[in-house]
């Protein structure tokens, strides 16, 4: 199996739609269409810090990743906040998700940050194997309140 990893295009948006709702419905999530809209567009704006990429594989987008650079108060390097990830579940386990990472990975590079970081939720034990071999867990617990 061939997998191609790619920045989107503004082509690509009726591709990754359906990847990026099928993302949202995995964590039971829903956001109005003006937050999709907008994030979309963002992509495609290269005055924003946020950026996706699309898995290909034979023709089809299989997988998703969304990125941000931000500052960050412990280095002079920006940080690289991976958001998003997402493989079509018949090619979870395949390696699809981690050429994702490895592709926030070097972009993060290419662009001078300091680290990688994201979240996952703690029932994604799937997902957390492949984390587990990949990166280092902080530690950390994530709080928040919806503004």
């Amino acid at each position: 199996m061939s997998i191609e990893i790619r920045p989107v295009s503004p082509t690509d948006h009726t591709v990754w739609l359906p990847l990026w709702q099928s993302y949202l419905q995995f964590y039971q999530s829903e956001l109005p269409a003006e937050v999709s809209a907008t994030t979309w567009q963002r992509f495609l704006d290269p005055s924003e810090p946020t950026h996706a990429a699309l898995a290909w594989c034979d023709g089809q987008a299989v997988g998703l990743v969304q990125w941000i650079f931000h500052r960050t108060n412990w280095s002079v390097e920006h940080s690289c906040y991976l958001q998003d990830l997402f493989v079509v579940e018949g090619l979870r386990g395949s390696g699809v998700g981690r050429q994702l990472i490895e592709h926030v990975y070097a972009q993060a590079r290419a662009a001078g940050a300091s680290r990688v970081h994201w979240l996952t939720h703690e029932s994604n034990t799937d997902a957390r194997q492949l984390y587990e071999r990949i990166a280092e867990r902080s530690g950390f617990l994530q709080y928040r309140t919806l503004l």
